[in-house]
């Protein structure tokens, strides 16, 4: 897809100092035995830091759409901006383009095929120009899983986000947050993460692959309700989506492929996520969003 970009670098090839930013570390101190901070997180980085790897990037009308993890759903962690991690990253986009329009349609509990019911109709008037789509999370909560099924509704959903033109966002899920109550759960997360990943490679999409990130061992990273994301696992998530978009621009300007990135590159920790599948009698209410 040819999205036109302003950028004062023209021609010559990779910012070195975005470069070095791309290692998924922000190069901040951290006392040993002190809680961490959003400043003296290693995987976060400050507004001024993000707009600075985004210079020259042309987006300016962002569109998320899905569930909770596309909403930013979660508890405040001390020592962390209580926002979600779509809005940091709208923050960050409306640094580098001050006109920047956002869209976010997301709601908790939905699945892909609420996704496609509710929110693609919107998301395509909306004319965006970077869109980020979910992972399936919720199609899972269920007891037999159609991964089949999956699929098929989450290509649906690629094309109809790849149709508006935009640069299209995904994350995979992580291993953080486990429905106990589904022995395979861990299985479960693989299979659709294996087809977010083969569904990015198809359409050029950006993949923000988090299922082995870090952060997921943290002991503090999830909420109170044991599923979603603390705020500090937000940061977290929008620093590596921003580090995601950055790789494109790079990778664009030094004539490398810009879709899916590898892991260890952008790779993002962040639990699986919401509600129950509608309909399923056998999904408790303690696994909902």
């Amino acid at each position: 897809m040819t999205i036109t970009e302003n950028s004062s670098r023209g021609d010559r090839g990779p910012d070195p100092s975005r470069l070095s930013r791309l290692s998924g570390s922000s190069g901040a101190t951290h006392a040993p035995g002190a809680p961490l901070t959003e400043e003296s997180d290693p995987f976060c980085l400050s507004p001024a830091s993000a707009a600075g790897l985004l210079a020259g990037a042309p987006w300016e009308r962002f569109a998320v759409i899905g569930d909770s993890l596309s909403a930013g759903t979660g508890d405040p962690s001390p020592g962390y901006g209580a926002s979600g991690w779509a809005e940091r990253v709208e923050g960050v986009l409306r640094r580098v383009r001050p006109a920047t329009a956002y869209l976010n349609t997301a709601e908790i509990g939905a699945t892909t095929a609420d996704t496609l019911a509710r929110q693609a109709d919107r998301m395509i008037a909306f004319r965006p120009d970077l869109v980020h789509v979910p992972s399936g999370a919720n199609d899972l909560i269920c007891t037999a899983p159609d991964f089949t099924g999956i699929e098929r509704e989450l290509r649906h959903l690629f094309e109809l986000a790849a149709g508006t033109g935009a640069r299209v966002t995904v994350f995979t899920l992580g291993r953080a947050f486990v429905v106990r109550k589904y022995p395979d759960w861990p299985d479960r997360v693989r299979r659709v993460n294996a087809i977010t990943r083969q569904l990015a490679a198809d359409h050029d999409a950006v993949l923000v692959d988090m299922w082995d990130h870090p952060v997921n061992s943290r002991p503090d990273l999830l909420s109170a309700d044991r599923i979603h994301f603390a705020s500090s696992g937000q940061a977290v998530m929008a620093a590596e989506y921003v580090r995601a978009l950055a790789g494109v621009l790079d990778a664009r300007q030094g004539g490398a492929d810009p879709g899916v990135l590898g892991s260890r590159q952008v790779g993002v920790g962040i639990g699986v996520l919401d509600a129950r599948q509608p309909g399923d009698r056998n999904a408790s209410r303690g696994d909902r969003a």
